[in-house]
């Protein structure tokens, strides 16, 4: 990957972009920026600097009293140099969406209630290993302590076929394995109760295994092909196959706890509650919090239309 200098000129829409959506995005990753250690490195990419190099940038901002869209982009285009991301031959990425899942779910068990949404475990330990050699900056692992070593943790199968030691750790009850498989991929959601109130979730903590796309899975035994593989076709296979959807959903090792969420939410893996349509999720071990991304690709839904707006990397996938 290499970073080319370009011009804010350059960047396409950059001047039809209605930046006040972005405006409580960015605000609420300088508020965290500004209590960070001044010396820690954003990350590991050397020219995202420290949060000192943030700091000044990040005062000015909140004491923006006039946060219309001219007078933010003269501040952005005052106070950043844009970047171009090469990556090379094709020089493509992938552009994916997410969202907050809904459920339908209950505190107690009990039919239909009887899928569980387990809290984070107390053993499960959570390590950065960037805190150890700085050529791991970025990378995570997770595990538990076993006669003083650390040893990876239980998978997805070992832990829903009951035989997990913390079975009772139970945050919320639901009605639909699948809607449960799904809300992990999510990282968070809004679970109905049945006396009609709402409770907020998310991310706690997660098993450490990495995650399998089990779209490959369903294409490698010729369940689905890749011209209809998507998340639609997958759940609609997974109802209509309730005799192998565990099976399935078990080649996704990965496994994540969850928290009940109070104020606004969902929070992103910055630990701030991410801005529909300006939050994004990034790779951390290329990519620090908190970076602005200027964003161009096709619309999911309609190949005729592009998106162009400015983002923030305030989450990441799980």
């Amino acid at each position: 990957m290499q970073l080319v200098p370009v011009a804010f000129s350059d960047l396409p829409g950059w001047a039809e972009d209605d930046l006040q959506t972005f405006t409580g995005a960015f605000e609420r990753t300088c508020a965290r920026m500004l209590r960070a250690p001044p010396e820690k490195p954003l990350g590991p990419l050397p020219e995202a600097g420290t949060y000192a190099d943030w700091r000044p940038a990040c005062e000015k901002f909140l004491g923006l009293k006039d946060k219309t869209a001219a007078t933010l982009r003269a501040f952005l285009e005052g106070s950043f140099s844009p970047y171009a991301v090469w990556l090379g031959e094709g020089n493509t990425g992938l552009f994916t969406g997410y969202y907050e899942a809904a459920l339908k779910g209950s505190k107690t068990r009990g039919e239909p209630y009887t899928i569980p949404l387990h809290k984070r475990p107390a053993d499960l330990v959570m390590v950065d290993l960037g805190k150890f050699r700085e050529e791991l900056k970025g990378i995570r692992i997770a595990g538990r302590v076993t006669d003083g070593n650390l040893i990876p943790y239980e998978t997805r199968e070992q832990i829903v076929t009951g035989n997990w030691p913390h079975n009772d750790k139970v945050l919320l009850w639901v009605n639909d394995p699948v809607d449960a498989f799904y809300v992990e991929i999510q990282g968070s959601g809004i679970v109905t109760l049945p006396d009609g109130s709402e409770m907020r979730i998310g991310y706690a903590g997660q098993n450490g295994h990495p995650y399998t796309a089990i779209g490959k899975e369903l294409i490698a035994r010729g369940a689905l092909t890749k011209d209809n593989v998507s998340m639609q076709e997958i759940r609609e296979w997974l109802a209509g196959h309730p005799d192998q959807a565990a099976e399935i959903m078990n080649v996704n090792k990965s496994y994540v706890f969850f928290t009940e969420i109070t104020g606004e939410g969902p929070l992103g893996g910055e630990n701030v509650p991410l801005t529909p349509e300006r939050s994004l999720a990034i790779d951390r071990s290329i990519f620090p919090y908190g970076l602005p991304f200027w964003l161009e690709a096709q619309h999911p839904l309609d190949q005729t239309k592009t998106i162009r707006r400015l983002m923030i990397g305030q989450d990441t996938g799980g």
